[in-house]
């Protein structure tokens, strides 16, 4: 169990209360849980995986020790039907399981991670080759870690993208959005969307929608943690058809289809 609080004083008295009443043991300060190491400083805590990331590296049984600078290859786009099946696809399976639950602190491979993860019905030999790139450009960052601090400023800000119709297999695309506090990454996201955007407008707008959601969210989220955001909170897209429709009160043929996230963004704007 993990206890928390404003004060040394108050978290000392909730600690003596459930030592009371449960079996438990103080293991001190939190260092390690659940595979995440967090090593705390006076104003800040750093996240990794390391352990844990290394784990998983050796559990691929690479025989090399190359590593490379991108978890994915520029432009490589994996299809469900390039490639011969996998004899056995277990191990693939079971990597990627690992790689899902190291995106808890490396939101740098969250995107190919969500890729590879869509084939493991029946991978074949391709994806086994962007697999073990991504677990190469693990290899090399293994010691990065997630800095989370409490010197800078109590803004929140986000930043959301699309790759419009970026999966060959059925033509949708990836929602992609990530936030920050000042300048602490505190929520990412990598995810296919559920329809298919006939523009690019049409995909920046649903991220910008599950974006907005997340901001709502976090917001609430705070407030309830007695952080106040007194300042409204900028989204920051790079589609300037987006950026319009979300400004404009008038609906014409182009955005009927997402009349509903249009509505959703404007209202929170």
């Amino acid at each position: 169990m993990i206890i928390t609080g404003p004060t040394h004083a108050n978290i000392q008295t909730v600690r003596q209360r459930l030592l009371s009443v449960f079996d438990m043991k103080d293991l001190g300060p939190l260092r390690y849980f659940l595979g995440i190491e967090v090593a705390s400083f006076p104003k800040s805590y750093l996240l990794s995986q390391s352990k844990y990331a290394n784990e998983v590296v050796h559990r691929a049984g690479l025989t090399d020790d190359r590593v490379v600078a991108t978890p994915v290859e520029l432009n490589v786009k994996l299809s469900a039907s390039d490639g011969a099946p996998l004899d056995d696809p277990t191990l693939y399976r079971e990597l990627v399981g690992c790689l899902v639950y190291l995106t808890v602190t490396c939101p740098d491979i969250a995107y190919v991670v969500h890729v590879v993860n869509q084939l493991v019905s029946a991978p074949r030999t391709t994806h086994w080759t962007a697999l073990l790139c991504i677990l190469r450009y693990i290899r090399g960052t293994i010691f990065h870690s997630l800095l989370l601090s409490s010197t800078f400023s109590l803004e929140l800000r986000a930043y959301a993208d699309a790759d419009w119709a970026g999966d060959v297999n059925d033509r949708k695309s990836t929602t992609s959005f990530c936030l920050f506090l000042g300048d602490s990454l505190i929520s990412w996201k990598s995810k296919k969307q559920s329809v298919i955007a006939r523009s690019s407008a049409e995909a920046e707008y649903r991220a910008m929608a599950h974006a907005t959601a997340e901001i709502v969210w976090l917001r609430w989220l705070l407030f309830d943690m007695g952080v106040f955001l007194f300042s409204s909170t900028p989204l920051y897209c790079d589609n300037r058809s987006a950026i319009q429709i979300a400004h404009n009160s008038i609906f014409h043929e182009r955005t009927k289809l997402i009349e509903i996230d249009c509505h959703f963004v404007r209202q929170h704007l």
